[in-house]
């Protein structure tokens, strides 16, 4: 049999432009680009957190999601985000928010963590990085990292 000749497309190929919903239409090809973005105190503060992440959770994996770090098991696990990466063109808080995305399964009896009207994604903002600040986010973190073995397992 005789193969088709390939269908052309009456449109050109789109060429694929950056969102202008994320920091105003910039689009980050690594971490770095995103630590050159930031101001000097959103940096230092995204260091700090990215450290502590990588220390406490090394079997996460780091992505560059949305031009945010997010940190990857089975599922997404935590991300940090600076406030000057925009979404929707305006900025709603200053310092870096540390978010979990499945904060809705977290013990948290202390309401630590920030829950604005969403089901699922749960944060904190944070303007710098306390002892408490510590002792709270590496003790959800941990409970995040366990529920995601979890699900690999096949629960909840």
């Amino acid at each position: 049999m005789a193969k088709r000749p390939a269908r052309k497309s009456a449109r050109p190929a789109k060429t694929k432009e950056p969102s202008a919903i994320l920091s105003g239409g910039i689009r980050f090809a690594s971490a770095q680009d995103l630590f050159d973005f930031l101001p000097a105190d959103e940096r230092e503060l995204m260091e700090r957190l990215r450290e502590f992440i990588i220390s406490e959770a090394p079997e996460l994996k780091e992505r560059l999601s949305f031009n945010i770090l997010a940190y990857k098991g089975r599922r997404d696990v935590c991300f940090i985000w600076p406030a000057s990466v925009l979404w929707g063109g305006k900025k709603t808080y200053e310092g870096v928010r540390f978010g979990f995305s499945y904060g809705n399964l977290l013990p948290d009896p202390s309401n630590y963590l920030d829950r604005g009207g969403r089901k699922q994604v749960y944060w904190r903002d944070l303007q710098r990085f306390t002892t408490t600040d510590e002792r709270m986010l590496r003790q959800l973190l941990r409970e995040a990292v366990e529920m995601d073995r979890q699900r690999a397992g096949g629960l909840r």
